[in-house]
Parts: structure tokens; C-alpha cells; sequence
């Protein structure tokens, strides 16, 4: 289908006079991001779901509109205003309390990792497995437990492997004669992937 067959189909299937195939062709290079009820239309138009159109949902909106879910629904399942809840959505910064946070994360499906990236709580993360590694890691164990609610061991034996695979890095690259500039190139690139290198160390653990 061509753009203006599917600005065509929105404007007669779904009420939406003002979709041009300009505009559609703007959403598919990604210039403009379409609304949830236009996203909804779209995905009816090309014989798909919302969540095929979008990829990996990256933010919570996206989440929730993958998994076609109103944010109304969400609202009363987390038991929030609307208001609010669409206030998490665009400020990206979630304030829920832990009750609250495990109906977000059940009513959206929502996988741990993703869970901390859609509530605003990955650069905090970041900055605890940056001390963790860099310093001594027993003290930031609790620390990722309020963040990343997982169990006290796998935190400390991931945490504990972090640490050694940094301080490893880091004594190797000295080691092959590069100098501490060097070393210190290798370990930035480390801390840069710190989180990917958590949850990796996390979901490889047996069990």
C-alpha cells in the first residue's frame, strides 16, 4: 500500500480527515511520531497490531500501546488519577509506590529491564553499577535492590562479577603495554555498557 492509500483508509475507516499521505510518509521516516488513536488506526489500516508497527517499545506510552491497552485501563488497574498516570507517561519519570509499581509492571507485561528503563530509573542504576565496579561493590547492594527488585544473592554475585571483570579489564590493559591512557579508553567503554552488562549477568545466571 502506498501513502495515499493509507492516508485514504484513515480518512474513511476512522474519521481522520486530516491524514494526508505526506503525513504518513512523515511517520514512516520518522519525522513525526503519530498519536495512540492515530498509531491505532494505522496498524487497522495495514492489518497489523500497534506493536508491530512500533518495534521494541522503548518508552512506557509505547508499552502501552503495543500491548493496546487504554490509558485509562492502566490508570484504574494501577489505581491512579488519569491525569497522572498520562503525567508518567510524558515526563517519563514514574511515582508510584511499590504496589502500584508491581500493577504497572503486570498490567503491561512488562520484563524487569524494562521496567526500570520505562519508570526513569535506568541513569540511577547506572550511576550505582559505575561506584559498584569502580569502588567496593558490597555497598551498593541494597542500593540496586530498591532499584532492580531481584534476590540479594544474584545481586551480590553479579555485582561481585562486575567488579572483577572491570578491575580484570582494566589490569590487562596496563598489562599489554598501552599505558593508563588506554586502560583508562577500555574500562570507559565498560562503564558505558554497564547496564547491558548487568542484565545480561543477570538473566545468564542458572535458574
Amino acid at each position: 500500500m502506498g501513502p495515499e492509500h493509507v492516508a485514504y483508509g484513515m480518512r474513511a475507516s476512522y474519521g481522520m480527515p486530516y491524514v494526508t499521505p505526506d503525513l504518513v510518509v512523515a511517520w514512516e521516516r520518522g519525522t513525526v511520531t503519530p498519536s495512540s488513536p492515530e498509531l491505532t488506526a494505522l496498524a487497522g489500516v495495514l492489518w497489523c497490531s500497534p506493536g508491530e508497527l512500533i518495534g521494541r517499545p522503548q518508552t512506557l506510552r509505547e508499552h502501552r500501546i503495543a500491548r493496546a491497552v487504554a490509558p485509562e485501563d492502566v490508570a484504574h488497574a494501577v489505581g491512579m488519577e488519569l491525569r497522572a498516570y498520562l503525567r508518567a507517561e510524558e515526563s517519563g519519570q514514574w511515582r508510584g509506590n511499590e504496589r502500584q509499581s508491581a500493577a504497572l509492571a503486570q498490567t503491561l507485561d512488562l520484563a524487569l529491564p524494562d521496567f526500570v528503563a520505562v519508570t526513569g530509573r535506568e541513569a540511577k542504576l547506572a550511576d550505582l553499577l559505575h561506584s559498584a565496579v569502580t569502588t567496593r561493590w558490597q555497598a551498593y547492594v541494597r542500593p540496586v535492590m530498591k532499584l532492580a527488585p531481584l534476590d540479594k544473592g544474584v545481586v551480590e554475585d553479579v555485582l561481585q562479577a562486575l567488579h572483577q571483570d572491570y578491575q580484570g579489564h582494566m589490569a590487562a590493559t596496563l598489562s599489554w603495554g598501552g599505558g593508563s591512557r588506554s586502560a583508562s579508553e577500555s574500562g570507559q567503554q565498560f562503564l558505558d555498557g554497564i547496564v547491558e552488562n548487568f542484565w545480561t549477568s543477570v538473566e545468564s545466571r542458572p535458574g
